[in-house]
């Protein structure tokens, strides 16, 4: 919380050269599951949420855009291509997964649902396993070593270290 009780949500990149922190309430979170979205994010639909009303400051490098209709631009980290924005007339919308706490930020809604893949309802029914239980058929996850950046604002990023 912010000294006047507003709240701070902070995120970036996966890389780590582009981050935000937003301060004020956010607006309705939402999936999108129309075909642009889809290609812009890389994914079957893409969770956004509003940040209409709320301040949005860039705190470390801010992303490109590509406009990718006429009335939409999208942001996205240069270094690593992570999705960051979706700007739009009526405001921009952040990326969830963008987010330090993504699992504080719950979609109310879905949108472009005429595009909604057909195995998207079901995904739930599949198995799941941990990252690590796939060791015997993926033996370099034990000696795996991750650049992401963590989720928390950092000094400097990446470790001077790995400079």
């Amino acid at each position: 919380m912010s000294l006047d009780n507003r709240p701070i949500y902070t995120g970036g990149c996966q890389c780590g050269a582009v981050r935000f922190r937003v301060e004020g309430a956010l607006g309705d979170a939402s999936i999108c599951h129309c075909r642009m979205c889809q290609k812009a994010f890389g994914s079957f639909y893409a969770p956004l949420v509003s940040v209409r009303g709320a301040k949005l400051d860039w705190t470390r490098g801010e992303p490109k855009y590509f406009a990718s209709s006429s009335h939409v631009d999208r942001g996205f980290c240069g270094n690593c291509g992570t999705p960051l924005t979706f700007t739009a007339p009526d405001g921009i919308g952040l990326a969830i997964g963008a987010f330090d706490n993504p699992a504080d930020i719950v979609p109310l809604i879905q949108w472009g649902t005429e595009a909604k893949l057909p195995y998207v309802d079901t995904i739930p029914q599949l198995p799941g396993e941990d990252t690590m239980a796939d060791m015997s058929s993926a033996p370099y996850l034990a000696e795996l070593v991750s650049y992401q950046h963590p989720d928390h604002d950092t000094e400097q990023w990446p470790p001077e270290e790995k400079l």
